[in-house]
């Protein structure tokens, strides 16, 4: 122990050792101190945070106040536009042309193929004098019977008028009210692989009656008339009602019939399935007297005007129209609320 070079020297006594520096100098008026301090630095981050969320927020209303303004404009400049720039008159050109009317999509009154806009362009395509033929260039699966109604009795009057040929020309599909339409025209032409025909008339439902019980919700329905909710899909479908609904589409197949009938004549085909509802090739369409001629566009045309020149009657859709359509459109479907006008479809 004696060689322990820790242990030699002096023994020192515990109390002369000297105290840790500034120890003696934390009494409670520095620990007071030290928290006013920190207290200040929690205020200062917290008072930085705050400052920093609304400069956040002010940016974010900022933007907001941008895009309603950049959208309002754009919507004032679109109805000026429309209103003194944008001419709805198509300025024909002064060669053979053939004047192009689109029904394309599914016809309806609140769609872009409904009666009031395909038959303003049936007009503007018929006053054209260089306009060598009207072109109905369907590409549409039918809809509303009513619309397709409309545009087949106004394209029946300006056919009678005979100053100038109306032509089907059918697309991918010209079915249901689609080929209504068509029927009307003095010629119809599609492509071999085209889909012509489906004249029929459906209507499509659900029966939730045994549904709503199991699920313990009664169905509270208040009507004037004892046949007022006889389609409510929470209720039977009794015999009678059926019988009475099958009256009512029987009827409205008996008008498409005789309309088709009307516009092809003796060309339709004997066969008893042409009215069956059934779809048919652009090929086997020809074979039934559905259609005149297999062919494009382009072709026919070729044949009427000796090249592939056109012009596009179809009163345009504004933007701020198209916008708020697919706006409403889409709403609908979010709240599934979106439904046809009415129950019955070509």
């Amino acid at each position: 122990m004696s060689d322990d070079r820790w242990t030699e020297g002096p023994e020192v006594s515990s109390g002369s050792v000297d105290p840790i520096p500034g120890a003696a100098s934390d009494d409670a008026e520095t620990l007071r101190e030290r928290q006013r301090l920190a207290q200040l630095e929690m205020m200062d981050h917290w008072i930085g945070g705050v400052l920093t969320e609304q400069r956040r927020t002010r940016r974010w209303k900022l933007f907001f106040r941008l895009m309603t303004l950049a959208i309002v404009l754009a919507a004032l400049f679109t109805t000026f536009y429309s209103l003194f720039w944008d001419s709805s008159d198509v300025t024909a050109p002064t060669q053979r042309h053939l004047g192009i009317v689109n029904v394309s999509g599914v016809i309806a009154s609140d769609s872009p193929a409904n009666a009031e806009r395909v038959i303003r362009g049936l007009n503007r395509a018929w006053e054209a004098e260089s306009a060598a033929a009207v072109v109905l260039h369907i590409n549409s699966p039918g809809g509303s019977p009513v619309q397709s109604q409309r545009i087949y009795a106004e394209i029946m009057r300006l056919r009678e008028q005979g100053d100038k040929p109306i032509i089907a020309v059918i697309e991918d599909i010209g079915a249901s009210g689609a080929y209504y339409i068509a029927a009307a025209a003095d010629e119809i032409v599609a492509s071999p692989v085209s889909l012509v025909g489906s004249i029929g008339v459906i209507y499509a439902g659900f029966g939730f009656e045994e549904a709503i019980g199991r699920i313990g919700v009664e169905r509270r329905v208040v009507t004037a008339g004892e046949n007022k909710a006889f389609l409510d899909p929470f209720q039977p479908l009794d015999e009678e009602a059926e019988a009475f609904w099958q009256g009512v589409l029987n009827q409205t197949h008996r008008q498409f019939i005789d309309d088709v009938r009307a516009g092809r004549g003796e060309r339709l085909s004997d066969s008893p399935d042409v009215f069956s509802g059934l779809v048919w090739s652009g090929e086997q369409s020809m074979e039934l007297g559905l259609i005149d001629q297999l062919g494009s566009l382009e072709q026919l045309s070729r044949e009427r005007v000796g090249n592939t020149d056109w012009v596009d009657y179809t009163p345009s859709l504004d933007a701020f129209e198209r916008l708020t359509r697919r706006f409403a459109q889409l709403a609908a479907e979010v709240l599934g609320v979106s439904s046809p006008n009415t129950p019955l479809r070509f």
